[in-house]
């Protein structure tokens, strides 16, 4: 029997790593290195599967917004980032025997026909129930199929 497609929010500083970042990635795809929040991490490692959609976000910036659409293209893998100690997602407690951290590939698929700020989303009452509008600092998270399509209208996207 077939998955049905979920949804999720992927946070990302665009200083660090960008929306246009991602689409300048070989075939439009990174791996999403360096979540180290539990429940984040189980996401990654037990939810979120090839095909689901993601809204990118960029974070930490004067207007805070969703400015693109990017797919998930892998199951949930070892963060390698962790493991290296000159990496800056090392973590001492990971190993190759214990991981304990995640990551999935995602690829860029197009961006939004104009981005959907956080303050715009706080006033539409349809997406009051985000986790984004509730634990904002969860950086990745669950959105239903309602609030993706509200978003994608928003964004100017039918």
């Amino acid at each position: 029997m077939m998955r049905e497609r979920r949804f999720w929010l992927f946070k990302s500083e665009p200083s660090c790593f960008s929306f246009e970042d991602l689409k300048a990635r070989p075939n439009g795809t990174e791996h999403w290195d360096g979540v180290r929040n539990f429940q984040a991490r189980n996401l990654m490692r037990d939810e979120i599967k090839p095909g689901d959609g993601v809204l990118f976000y960029h974070s930490n910036i004067p207007e805070p917004a969703i400015v693109g659409i990017a797919e998930v293209v892998s199951e949930g893998y070892p963060d390698w980032t962790a493991l290296d100690p000159s990496a800056e997602h090392f973590d001492p407690r990971a190993s190759r025997d214990n991981p304990v951290w995640y990551m999935v590939d995602v690829r860029y698929v197009r961006p939004l026909k104009r981005p959907v700020t956080l303050n715009e989303m706080k006033i539409h009452s349809e997406l009051s129930g985000m986790v984004l509008l509730k634990r904002s600092r969860l950086s990745v998270q669950p959105v239903t199929q309602h609030e993706w399509e509200y978003i994608l209208r928003l964004g100017g996207i039918d």
